[in-house]
């Protein structure tokens, strides 16, 4: 499911945070980056996550706005720049990856798995 777009003030908090409590990390999770912050929670007793959380939230601050958006926030930016509604957005992306199980399943050739996937980004757009 899509989300609101990301805010680069509450990233660049959430790293700055994690630059000084005992628990780094929090600004992967809110940027969509689950496994990064995964492993900045494993981390945590090394001084490693917190400074590179406090680089990366330096880094959010220097980024100008579109640049940020390119990086965290382009599901989002493609969704209303397409005037598609994000749930269509959501519901394409997952018949797409019903459609490629079948791929992998072998229940539909190369071919037919390409026409169908055309077929559907057609719809989208």
């Amino acid at each position: 499911m899509l989300s609101k777009p990301k805010s680069r003030k509450v990233a660049a908090i959430l790293a700055f945070s994690g630059a000084v409590i005992p628990v780094s990390g929090l600004h992967k999770f809110y940027l969509g980056q689950p496994v990064w912050g995964i492993l900045y929670l494993v981390l945590s007793w090394t001084p490693i996550p917190h400074v590179a959380s406090a680089i990366e939230g330096f880094w959010y601050l220097v980024q100008d706005r579109d640049q940020f958006d390119r990086n965290f926030n382009l599901h989002t930016e493609v969704a209303v720049k397409s005037g598609v509604d994000p749930k269509q957005v959501a519901a394409y992306a997952e018949a797409l990856r019903q459609l490629e199980q079948l791929r992998q399943d072998g229940l539909i050739t190369e071919y037919e798995f390409e026409q169908k996937r055309r077929k559907l980004l057609d719809q989208m757009v």
